[in-house]
């Protein structure tokens, strides 16, 4: 007989996709910034988040954040977008990193008028 009941979603495995959404957004503007040849603030620049950093270490920051927001998202616990509260986790933390990183390079690029 095979057990076909939903597995319980733990408070960690939300903690864990709702990191997932942080990094999974962060990778737009490192790898868009990169992959177009320009230079972009990165946590390894000086000073760390507001000097620039070159398109190929953008490139790469923005992988990194992407294998990161992966093993967050698919390979913690069962993650299934149509779950409300899963797909609330993933996308509350897309919204909350989008947010902080729009209002701080938002500080250089003009964003914040």
């Amino acid at each position: 007989m095979t057990d076909t009941a939903a597995p319980t979603t733990r408070w960690f495995h939300l903690l864990a996709w709702f990191a997932g959404g942080l990094f999974l957004v962060n990778v737009i503007p490192h790898f868009v910034a990169g992959v177009s040849g320009s230079a972009f603030q990165s946590p390894f620049a000086t000073p760390p988040g507001e000097g620039l950093s070159s398109s190929r270490l953008n490139v790469i920051w923005g992988f990194i954040n992407l294998v990161i927001g992966y093993l967050l998202t698919v390979r913690v616990g069962r993650m299934d977008l149509r779950r409300n509260s899963h797909a609330l986790a993933v996308f509350a933390g897309v919204l909350a990193m989008a947010l902080m990183i729009a209002g701080h390079f938002g500080r250089f690029h003009g964003g914040n008028i």
